[in-house]
């Protein structure tokens, strides 16, 4: 009982103020904005657990809380004679709702509360984006988290819902260390180390999930004339000294931060054979970016060919890390694509 009125005087007094179960349900928000917005927490695997606890659960429990501000539970007396009865699981019945039915309607309205606010959003100029669902969620459940405070202050003290966490600790407590037999204790012991076991287990799929393929892709686009980038329309006859713009795009699936650079050449190409046999190639422009696992790259650039003839091929060669040998071509590029062209002299 100590230790545990001794760490509720760390709490901020606005938090001591609260019921534990809607305090709770502020530390989860709180926790969950720190681990989605702080810099060096959001690149760590903590977000994922705390923000599927926040998604699932918390929202829907703030907002059943304001629904039944009172306890709930058993039927009258005379249908449960003899049974033991508890405040949360098994409060006497008056217009609230019992534990059980607590925790299932919190998961499910939880489940219909969030993509409903994501619909909203998606009618608004910010759209579904992560930062503004966060705040959205964090709004929605701490103005709840407000109104089931004051809905429960308001009932008498004997008709509030709360959940016995002083009693369930004493009893846990009581189990693990002043258990009843040596074989209560035994069991006690391997329910612990089952607990832990399956803990680190999770933890340890969490902190260290499977990586995906690992990869990157390069590819040209075009503006069309609502100025969407479309893969489409690309130029294809030149006369000597036109410049054409296009759209180079770089998307990193590599699983880390790369950076990259794009080598653009023209090349002279037989095709007479089977085979295609390179007879002289021309660097035409070089550019570098650095991009973040999952991101996408987009540059605009002016291509303008300087040899003639109609098997001009134009090349983007993709590298990583910055190694690009001395002689870049398609056998030695991780990445490449490329644009057939036609190049005449121009016309006297």
């Amino acid at each position: 009982m100590g230790t545990s009125r001794s760490v509720r005087l760390l709490l901020p007094r606005p938090l001591r103020a609260l019921p534990a179960d809607l305090a709770a349900v502020v530390i989860a928000t709180l926790l969950v904005n720190v681990a989605v917005f702080v810099p060096l927490i959001r690149e760590t695997p903590l977000r994922v657990p705390v923000g599927l606890v926040f998604v699932l659960f918390v929202p829907g429990y703030a907002f059943i809380a304001a629904l039944f501000p009172e306890a709930g539970g058993s039927p009258p007396d005379g249908d449960r004679a003899g049974e033991p009865e508890t405040e949360f699981w098994e409060a006497p019945r008056r217009s609230g709702i019992d534990g059980i039915e607590r925790l299932a309607l919190s998961f499910g309205l939880s489940v219909a509360l969030v993509p409903l606010i994501g619909l909203g959003l998606n009618f608004t100029p910010w759209g579904i984006r992560l930062p503004p669902v966060m705040i959205a969620l964090t709004a929605v459940t701490l103005l709840t988290v407000a109104v089931a405070a004051v809905r429960r202050w308001n009932l008498p003290e004997d008709e509030r819902f709360r959940v016995p966490h002083r009693e369930w600790l004493t009893t846990i407590r009581a189990g693990l260390f002043e258990p009843e037999s040596r074989a209560d204790g035994a069991l006690n012991a391997v329910l612990v180390l089952s607990l832990l076991l399956a803990v680190g287990s999770v933890g340890y799929a969490v902190a260290a999930p499977p990586q995906g393929e690992e990869f990157s892709a390069i590819y040209l686009l075009t503006e069309d004339d609502d100025g969407e980038l479309v893969a489409a329309d690309y130029p294809g006859e030149f006369e000597l000294g036109d410049r054409a713009p296009i759209v180079v795009g770089v998307d990193n699936h590599e699983q880390r931060t790369t950076q990259y650079t794009v080598v653009v050449v023209e090349q002279s190409v037989d095709t007479a054979t089977n085979e295609t046999v390179v007879d002289d190639q021309r660097e035409l422009d070089r550019f570098q970016t650095e991009l973040a696992h999952d991101e996408t790259w987009t540059h605009e650039h002016a291509i303008e060919p300087t040899m003639t003839g109609d098997d001009v091929r134009l090349v983007w060669l993709l590298y990583l890390d910055g190694e690009v040998p001395d002689d870049p071509s398609t056998e030695n590029a991780p990445y490449h694509v490329h644009l057939w062209v036609s190049v005449d002299e121009p016309e006297e």
